[in-house]
């Protein structure tokens, strides 16, 4: 038996944790095991984790770049019409004195995607040159970005609330442009790459087996 930091792993032991039920299981070594209480599939880290994780991530980090240079809310009137990208719609937010509503747009549509994409291409970095460097700090840098991600699509809620309101006055129109789609899209992808990423990667050694 082998113990890494004085901690003795589920794979030392030679079993198997089941994520569906919880049962732990003798691991019996084979590449396609499956729970014998509920049958999920088991395996001792998540198959082509990295790889699956570091795909959605690039498609986020892309489309990030149309979420924030296209329109996310068009606006029209009787007298006039316009469109708004997320930092336009910050700044028109701020000028016109809803600056509690700007800085929770700025901080949903602006810091929380940069800082999901950059905390995840970290741990992805880290993991795959398996180093030990702040391992604690990294894995509640993990649960951090899996919290917030509940409130990452708050500004397309701000757009959809804005659109609802406006609509009962008819005389002006609020409508979601493509910005909102690209956002949209960054946020779901983001919260995929989340969960692909398993997070026991980060207490891996680098010659233990990733399944990858």
């Amino acid at each position: 038996m082998s113990a890494r930091g004085g901690v003795v792993e589920a794979r030392d032991l030679g079993v198997l944790g089941c994520h569906a039920c919880g049962l732990v299981s003798r691991d019996i070594g084979a590449d396609h095991s499956h729970c014998p209480r509920c049958r999920a599939s088991l395996h001792r880290r998540e198959p082509a984790s990295i790889s699956r994780t570091w795909a959605l991530l690039l498609a986020a980090a892309l489309l990030y770049i149309p979420a924030n240079l296209l329109p996310i809310m068009k606006t029209a009137t009787l007298f006039d019409s316009h469109a708004d990208t997320i930092l336009s719609g910050v700044v028109v937010l701020w000028r016109s004195g809803s600056i509690d509503l700007a800085i929770i747009v700025f901080v949903a549509s602006i810091v929380v995607p940069i800082f999901k994409i950059a905390v995840l291409a970290l741990l992805l970095i880290t993991a795959q040159r398996g180093s030990d460097w702040r391992r604690p700090e990294r894995a509640k840098l993990y649960r951090m970005i899996e919290f917030i991600g509940h409130w990452s699509m708050l500004d397309v809620f701000v757009v959809a609330l804005l659109a609802a309101l406006v609509h009962f006055q008819s005389v002006a129109r609020v409508d979601a442009g493509p910005g909102a789609m690209a956002f949209g899209a960054v946020v779901v992808l983001t919260m995929l790459a989340s969960l692909s990423f398993d997070p026991r990667l980060t207490w891996d050694s680098p010659k233990a087996p990733r399944n990858d």
